[in-house]
């Protein structure tokens, strides 16, 4: 059998059809629920799935994974619950598009966008699999390093009016990422002799009570304002909307598969990094970023779905996990007697093919399934107070207690809960604090890496910094955003660029 055939395999047999749909739905509404990750939901699979035929198996976890990376989207608009890490940045202009009453258009919209990433990821995949991955490997820990470094400097896009304040959120979010025990040595660190902190504190469990039950407790102050109606005569988006937005979506699909391609990264950061992308390159939009800018939906939810296809191209060229879906399909395919990295290609191309073929499939089926059901999803954002706030805390203390089936998780995201509320209270926005949560180790344990693999010498370290193709780009980047951010650049750079901007166009 050919390539084509293998591609064609899951399309064409019946069984196999099935079991992607329902991967796909189910992924969907896991993908929903804060808390159900798609990690867990794979998780699981593998201890039904280990006698099925290795077919079988891929085209269910394959759907369920393609469809929990768009699910997350659903509750981060309606609800301001992003149900996975992923959503976090779909959540800052989603929710706003559905106060304003378009949680149809919002999520019609986000729903081809996504799908959009994801064949843009899995074209990526086909293509250019072995020299991305390739590309991947180059990095070095002083790389990561300096890609969370650069990941921290997006504070600047999340901190809203006030940039000290959005400094300060993110700085708190480090600091809550470095509770438990130091990854390379093991040594207690802010744990304060409670061993319930050694695994420090789960990010979902503060991602949960910072957006879920702040917004819940705010919503207690507007208990006789009225639900906003909302608009579904039309849930597939407009063919000039599309058009429009499409520029912006390929970019960050494209920003998405690099980030996705990075061991350890995954789709939390790569929409996080789109949605800075969007709000540099979107000059003037029609509704500011963070009140409803669909520039600010359309940009996390292609990076985010990219991401899967470039997660997938180190698992299946390299051996190596691109997230932590991907470290849990490894595990599946060795239980079927597969080795994913290299040699997968020469000696099992029909696994490779098949395995594009089938993200393919289940991107088609989000594409489905996320158009339908849209109408009844809205009606959750028309929901009475006195229904729709109970039914947040029953979401975020279902979603905190799945994570580990603990209740002190619970605590915790209550405790994040109440100091969200105060939060935006005084002014301060709660993106920054999940990023720094998120990027906090990825950080930490570079950094630490970067300086033992040159012998604790930092001239040595700063010299490599700068002698490294790869690292001084990023290093330079850094330097360029920072600047982007401080008074002399609005003052003095930024005008003159636009003036030079001006005489070409003219």
């Amino acid at each position: 059998m050919d390539a084509l055939s293998y591609f064609a395999m899951s399309w064409l047999d019946p069984s196999l059809l099935i079991l992607t749909a329902l991967g796909t739905f189910l992924g969907i509404y896991v993908g929903a629920i804060p808390g159900l990750s798609v990690t867990m939901a794979v998780s699981i699979l593998i201890s039904f799935t280990f006698s099925w035929d290795v077919n079988d198996a891929l085209c269910l976890m394959v759907g369920i994974y393609m469809g929990g990376v768009y699910g997350g989207s659903r509750t981060a608009i309606l609800l301001n619950i992003p149900g996975a890490p992923s959503a976090i940045a779909t959540a800052l202009d989603g929710y706003p598009l559905a106060q304003r009453g378009e949680a149809g258009e919002a999520i019609g919209l986000s729903t081809i966008m996504s799908v959009i990433g994801g064949f843009i990821g899995i074209i990526v995949l086909a293509v250019a699999a072995p020299n991305v991955s390739e590309f991947a490997l180059s990095f070095q820990p002083r790389d990561y390093m300096m890609l969370a470094v650069l990941g921290i400097m997006l504070v600047g896009s999340l901190a809203g009016d006030s940039l000290a304040k959005g400094i300060f959120a993110g700085a708190m979010g480090m600091l809550i990422g470095t509770v438990g025990l130091d990854p390379l040595t093991a040594e207690e660190r802010f744990t304060f002799g409670v061993t319930e902190l050694w695994n420090g504190i789960n990010p979902v469990a503060v991602m949960i009570g910072m957006f879920g039950i702040s917004e819940a407790l705010n919503q207690l102050h507007h208990l006789d304002k009225m639900a906003v109606k909302q608009k579904i005569d039309r849930i597939i988006p407009h063919w000039s909307n599309i058009k429009k937005y499409f520029g912006l979506s390929v970019q960050s699909s494209t920003l998405g598969v690099v980030i996705g391609a990075l061991p350890g990264t995954g789709g939390d950061i790569a929409a996080l990094m789109a949605y800075d992308h969007a709000k540099r390159i979107t000059k003037n939009p029609e509704v500011p970023f963070g009140k409803g800018a669909k520039e600010g939906l359309v940009a996390p939810e292609s990076a985010n779905n990219a991401a899967v296809g470039g997660a997938y191209i180190p698992m299946l060229t390299l051996g190596i996990p691109g997230d932590a879906v991907t470290a849990v399909f490894i595990g599946a395919l060795f239980i079927h007697g597969l080795n994913p990295g290299p040699l997968l290609l020469t000696e099992k191309p029909e696994m490779f093919w098949f395995t594009v073929g089938n993200l393919t499939l289940a991107n088609i089926f989000v594409l489905i399934f996320g158009l339908t059901g849209i109408r009844l999803f809205a009606k959750i954002v028309e929901c009475p107070k006195g229904i729709l706030i109970p039914l947040i805390f029953l979401l975020s203390i279902v979603g905190a207690y799945s994570i580990n089936n603990s209740v002190a998780d619970i605590w915790w995201m209550l405790g994040f809960g109440v100091l969200g509320y105060f939060m935006k209270m005084y002014g301060y926005q709660l993106g920054p604090v999940i990023l720094g949560v998120i990027l906090s180790r990825l950080m930490d344990e570079n950094w630490r890496r970067a300086i033992i693999s040159e012998r604790e010498d930092l001239g040595s370290f700063f010299l490599n910094l700068a002698s490294s193709p790869l690292s001084a780009f990023l290093l330079t980047s850094i330097v360029l955003i920072f600047l982007s951010q401080t008074p002399v650049w609005a003052r003095w750079i930024r005008p003159l660029w636009a003036g030079k901007e001006d005489k070409a166009q003219a």
